[in-house]
């Protein structure tokens, strides 16, 4: 049991590491810094949170694990504002679906006091805020953990413990591999949705009114934070527009299947697809 965890700029992510943490014991002491008052107040009265802070180097001050989950554009500013506050020792970790420079920068900024290693639980909703956040949401999830080269092995395999201790099947990878895998299965799919809304506003709205299931299933994402998904897109924009490229040369292969009249090709596509999809694992 961890003495002291710090949770700082807690969102749905946040959130959900503080109340996980509490529900199974991982840690005594639950502190929380937030940037607005008005939601420190709120976390207050919270029975997962056992006391917040004002400043974020207030929150690290004695704390084992600090769990980053600010925007990923903030996430490391924040990291080097705590830095010097850090117990010696002192873990640092994130939860952003961008790892290369985060891991990076972020083994930078502690280096030499105190371990830094990236994490990104792939969990979440298209809901935002530490209100919706859930005990239970890294049950049976994958959370990619990213140490670097330089990364202190006894830090990166606490906070592969500290991951498993929340629910989470745990992979450890390099960071730049992450990065190319979550541009294919999380940043294309988000893109695919939104850039579908997008295409359908521009039609007839009452159109919407006739959908059924299927294109509600296939847009919930795209409901999603646009603020949220601009910073993610921005740290990870070379591996989704190579992502975006190749499933444009796909599209215009099943484009040129369909005007040809090739339908053999299309019901192969369609197959390939369908055996793509009942592959997943089961869903909790």
């Amino acid at each position: 049991m961890l003495e002291q965890l710090t949770v700082l700029a807690p969102g749905l992510i946040g959130g959900s590491v503080a109340r996980a943490a509490r529900a199974r014991g991982v840690a005594r002491r639950i502190v929380i810094w937030a940037r607005r008052p008005e939601t420190r107040l709120a976390l207050g009265d919270q029975a997962w949170c056992s006391a917040t802070s004002e400043t974020p180097e207030e929150a690290v001050e004695g704390a084992a694990l600090v769990v980053v989950a600010a925007p990923v554009d903030r996430i490391v500013p924040l990291v080097r504002q705590v830095a010097p506050r850090l117990n010696a020792g002192a873990i640092v970790c994130d939860v952003a679906s961008v790892k290369g420079e985060i891991s990076r920068m972020g083994h930078e900024a502690v280096h030499g006091n105190a371990h830094f290693v990236g994490a990104h639980p792939m969990a979440g909703s298209e809901k935002t805020g530490w209100q919706h956040g859930s005990a239970e949401l890294f049950d049976g999830r994958t959370c990619f953990v990213t140490p670097v080269d330089s990364t202190d092995a006894g830090a990166a395999a606490a906070v592969v413990g500290f991951w498993r201790d929340l629910g989470a099947d745990v992979v450890t990878i390099d960071p730049d591999m992450h990065d190319e895998i979550v541009a294919h299965i999380s940043h294309l799919p988000q893109l695919l949705a939104s850039s579908l809304c997008a295409f359908l506003s521009t039609r007839d709205p009452a159109w919407r009114n006739y959908a059924g299931g299927g294109l509600r299933d296939t847009t919930r994402i795209a409901a999603s934070d646009p603020k949220l998904w601009r910073t993610i897109l921005e740290g990870n924009r070379d591996e989704v527009l190579r992502a975006l490229r190749h499933f444009q040369d796909d599209l215009e292969g099943f484009q040129a299947a369909l005007a040809n009249r090739d339908f053999v090709e299309v019901a192969a596509r369609l197959e390939r697809g369908r055996a793509y999809r009942d592959k997943f694992r089961p869903s909790l």
